[in-house]
């Protein structure tokens, strides 16, 4: 007699953050961990996912997403097209509608958090609007 499979159960965007998480192997992931709470913590309506490999976050549109390919540092993109009005000396790149943010150590993320929230909290405003 054939045994009989469970069905499979979709996993959530938390879920799969979670797992994501749990496996993830970079000399970072302490400042990568720090980054995504105060993302996350930035508003309320900021939900995350796995996007290009990787956390990534969203409201009505994305947002940010992390890029793990550098081990010296953690890479953020703000791939929504209302960061090209922001002036914030965080902020790096001329490209049309995204810049990089980059954070080498808890220090460096510590002090930089209420501009990371400002940003933040202004796309969120920009899609609201």
């Amino acid at each position: 007699m054939k045994e009989k499979k469970e069905p499979k159960v979709k996993q959530s965007d938390d879920e799969k953050v979670i797992e994501y998480m749990e496996k993830l192997e970079h000399p970072l992931k302490i400042e990568i961990d720090l980054l995504r709470s105060i993302i996350k913590g930035a508003n309320e309506k900021i939900l995350e996912r796995i996007k290009w490999a990787a956390p990534s976050y969203y409201y009505k549109k994305d947002l940010v997403t992390f890029n793990h390919r550098s081990v010296k540092r953690v890479h953020l993109v703000f791939h929504n097209e209302a960061i090209v009005k922001i002036d914030s000396t965080l902020l790096e790149g001329d490209y049309k509608d995204r810049r990089m943010a980059y954070f080498k150590d808890i220090q460096e993320i510590e002090s930089n958090k209420k501009e990371l929230e400002r940003i933040i909290n202004f796309l969120v405003q920009e899609m609201d609007k």
